[in-house]
């Protein structure tokens, strides 16, 4: 089994208005994962201290990180990062589609071998604008990325897509690796982490990976870390049988 786990940290800034990479790790060491795919973290920023938030979050994981910067001003970088402790590389990290005055994206894409395998996974976080999303799916969807013959099974995208169920750029992708929610119509949201009303964030598997659970983790600590709640997946890469999912209930507070 692996399990995988994606987070939008907000720079590690919480609901009580304090940066705290540290807390942000503890969030994620609860649930023990794999992999991990972080969203929007600073790396030398001032506002933040000038810290590497990618590799302080790392060290408290006992992880290795892989950081991709989608924006840069000057020495500051601010981006996502996959972090894990298996043995991983790096395979392409890529800026994505946008508009003029727009926060730019970036895509990540890291090789970890797990067991007898090696997952393609990649990370992203998508625009605000649907155009501008509709673009970046289709660009993670070419050559670079998902269309690339070497970005085969087992591959793992996940990641915060600004998107909901149903919209055309969440079709565009589950056409490609479906949703690890499978078919349910209804799953718990994972933003604003205080008070989950939308399901922005997602995991999505090649056909060949079951599912044996995915939800959000909860936890008052996971309400005040960051505005999103991180989502959690336990996959098989080599299932004997058809995929299976269930969701649990959410950790009590």
């Amino acid at each position: 089994m692996l399990r995988v786990l994606t987070y939008n940290v907000r720079r590690c800034l919480g609901a009580d208005g304090r940066l705290a990479p540290e807390r942000i790790a503890a969030v994620i060491a609860a649930c023990r994962p794999d992999v991990v795919a972080l969203q929007e973290l600073d790396v030398g920023r001032a506002r933040s201290g000038g810290i590497d938030q990618a590799e302080v979050i790392a060290g408290h994981l006992g992880m290795r990180s892989h950081f991709h910067p989608a924006m840069r001003v000057r020495e500051e970088l601010y981006g996502d990062a996959i972090l894990t402790s298996l043995p991983s590389r790096l395979v392409r990290a890529n800026g994505l589609p946008g508009r003029d005055g727009c926060e730019p994206r970036g895509a990540l894409w890291v090789a970890v071998t797990a067991g007898d395998a090696e997952v393609q996974v990649v990370t992203t976080h998508f625009g605000l604008g649907r155009h501008e999303r509709r673009a970046q799916a289709e660009a993670l969807l070419g050559p670079a990325f998902l269309g690339d013959p070497a970005c085969r099974d087992p591959v793992v995208l996940l990641g915060d897509f600004n998107a909901l169920p149903g919209s055309h750029v969440h079709r565009r992708l589950a056409a490609r690796l479906p949703d690890a929610h499978g078919k349910r119509v209804w799953m718990r949201p994972t933003f604003p982490a205080r008070l989950p009303l939308l399901r922005i964030d997602h995991v999505f598997v090649s056909r060949g990976v079951a599912v044996r659970q995915v939800s959000p983790l909860g936890g008052r600590l996971a309400r005040v870390a960051s505005d999103h709640l991180p989502l959690v997946a336990d996959l098989d890469l080599a299932p004997a049988l058809g995929p299976r999912i269930s969701v649990p209930r959410e950790e009590p507070a």
